[in-house]
């Protein structure tokens, strides 16, 4: 009898010991939401606002990267998160949400250079990653990807002067369309653009500032054509559609050009109201911004900050960036 219970007991213990060791062999795995074994992580992509169709380009991209991870067993808890307008105190709770909510790594596009630092600074003590993508802070992060703004508003400012010139007019006065004077991107692209202007006969007026507006915009610039400028720049996305509509608006005699390819910016390219935009590659900087999140938060190595790139659209291959 005793032999019996002996031999009960041995068995009992290495089915156990079978059981622990596979336990052990598991630990640090997840299970992925198609059931399979994988990693998993929270990213949060934290935008200035949720007004410009450029946003949703970004998120169009980190959902495609989110795509390609989990097909490699990476499941990655995304979700877009961004204030109804461009607000500092709106951008710096949706950043200390994302903490709360256990986010593994942020993507940021910022509002301003210094308001959002503390925030960053506890999200960094919390162990969160950054990863800036459009528009930086002052504060240290793993990665950024943006456009080379200030060499692409220099760009948009040549290209502006080449169709003055094509129009004989060298000289006049020259109305600029702005975000605000504290976000990074746009202000670099003020500044490439009066770049430009250094040494022509233009005079570049002081700039507009309407926080990316589409409406308020558009009264800047109607208010700049009453004051008979020659040609218009506007900053971002909602700033040039208010160039578009006023010069529009106005019957279409001044020269316009500005930032990115939403649709209606796209449409006033066609229809001659703008002669162009400088298109961005926003699905580039989200889709390559999730591969830099898991990265880092793996501990692998990031890689170097990289510039996004920038095309010229005007209305010889608007049509491209309409498919």
């Amino acid at each position: 009898m005793k032999r019996k219970v002996l031999s009960i007991l041995l068995c009992t213990a290495l089915v156990v010991a079978m059981f622990t060791g596979c336990s052990s062999k598991d630990k640090g795995s997840v299970t992925t939401d198609s059931g399979s074994k994988g990693e998993s992580y929270k990213v949060y992509l934290i935008t200035m606002d949720q007004m410009d169709q450029y946003w949703a380009n970004i998120d169009k991209g980190c959902k495609k990267a989110v795509d390609e991870l989990k097909e490699s067993g990476i499941t990655v808890d995304y979700k877009w998160s961004a204030p109804d307008k461009k607000d500092d105190a709106q951008q710096i709770e949706k950043i200390n949400n994302a903490v709360a909510d256990g986010a593994k790594a942020i993507l940021l596009a910022a509002n301003g250079p210094t308001a959002v630092n503390a925030s960053l600074k506890e999200a960094e003590a919390a162990g969160v990653k950054i990863v800036y993508v459009d528009s930086p802070a002052d504060y240290p992060a793993v990665r950024t990807l943006t456009t080379d703004n200030e060499a692409a508003g220099k760009t948009a400012g040549e290209k502006l002067i080449e169709a003055l010139k094509a129009k004989n007019i060298t000289s006049g006065d020259i109305g600029i369309i702005s975000v605000n004077t504290s976000t990074d991107s746009t202000m670099k692209r003020e500044n490439g653009f009066r770049s430009a202007f250094e040494g022509t006969q233009f005079k570049i007026l002081e700039t507009q500032y309407c926080e990316g507006e589409a409406a308020q915009s558009q009264n800047a610039a109607s208010n700049f054509l009453a004051q008979g400028c020659v040609g218009l720049y506007g900053c971002n996305e909602g700033s040039t559609v208010g160039v578009g509509n006023a010069i529009k608006e106005a019957g279409g005699s001044v020269v316009g050009i500005g930032f990115d390819t939403s649709d209606a910016i796209l449409e006033l390219i066609e229809q001659g109201y703008l002669l162009g935009a400088m298109a961005q590659n926003p699905s580039t900087m989200g889709y390559e911004g999730i591969k830099t999140a898991v990265k880092a938060i793996k501990g692998e190595e990031a890689g170097e900050n990289l510039d996004t790139g920038v095309t010229a659209v005007t209305k010889d291959n608007v049509a491209d960036f309409k498919k």
